[in-house]
């Protein structure tokens, strides 16, 4: 019970903050009121509060309560592991993904480095545009280990992939590491975005892990430069005498 009241008080909290309903600056209620308000502990209060923090809803002053953080929603996290189905419900903006490829391919030489097999063991290969207000402005190329994922269609690539991964399959997607670049267009973005005079994209590259470690997805977004920026959250931790 006490774990879907703290769901409770963390999904109204991020809801109301990123439609704009609390704006930057408000205080929050205090605990206390927040433990009689949703008839709850303390403990589940400060815990949902602090995962608030955590992820840069509010900032909390000791004593004198939590306050709500300016929340810039065209931004692109860095840190969390978003599909784009969640990111674009989060902007609020029209969006769509359109699908060139689902294919089981032998796995390239240069993407079985990535992956870190055997040249040629089978894997998918899965080719998107994401729309943003009509602008195609995100090509993602993915490519998932086919030992992991047996089975995928366009029609969930069109939808969220994670999704399937998380709801049908049962996986426990885990971590990523992430590393950024700013990388001259290729012939296959001036195809696939719609670039304008754009010379040079963002290029993200995801190295997927499961919760046993597995890696078993690496992925290429490639980025217009004007539509994002990449930002990461940090807080300073006390130091520890």
């Amino acid at each position: 019970m006490n774990k879907n009241i703290f769901s409770q008080i963390y999904n109204d909290y991020t809801q109301q903050i990123e439609a704009g309903t609390l704006k930057p600056g408000v205080k929050l209620p205090s605990e206390n009121e927040l433990t009689e308000h949703y008839s709850t502990s303390r403990e589940t209060v400060r815990k949902a509060l602090h995962l608030l923090s955590q992820n840069g809803y509010i900032h909390k002053m000791r004593g004198k309560g939590s306050f709500v953080l300016d929340m810039n929603r065209m931004e692109f996290p860095v840190s969390g592991l978003v599909s784009f189905k969640e990111l674009s419900q989060r902007l609020g903006r029209t969006a769509r993904t359109l699908v060139y490829e689902v294919s089981l391919i032998p796995c390239p030489q240069h993407i079985a480095r990535q992956l870190q097999v055997q040249e040629k063991e089978p894997v998918w290969k899965v080719v998107r545009a994401r729309e943003i207000e009509d602008e195609k402005v995100i090509l993602d190329k993915d490519y998932f280990l086919a030992s992991v994922i047996p089975s995928l269609t366009q029609d969930i690539a069109s939808e969220s992939i994670y999704e399937y991964l998380e709801g049908e399959l049962a996986l426990k997607i885990a971590y990523a590491k992430k590393e950024i670049s700013v990388e001259q267009v290729t012939a296959e973005d001036k195809l696939l975005l719609d670039l304008k005079r754009d010379t040079h994209v963002v290029v993200v590259r995801n190295y997927v892990h499961l919760e046993d470690t597995t890696l078993f997805e690496y992925t290429e977004s490639r980025h217009r430069l004007d539509k994002f920026q990449f930002v990461e959250f940090a807080r300073r931790m006390p130091n520890e005498e």
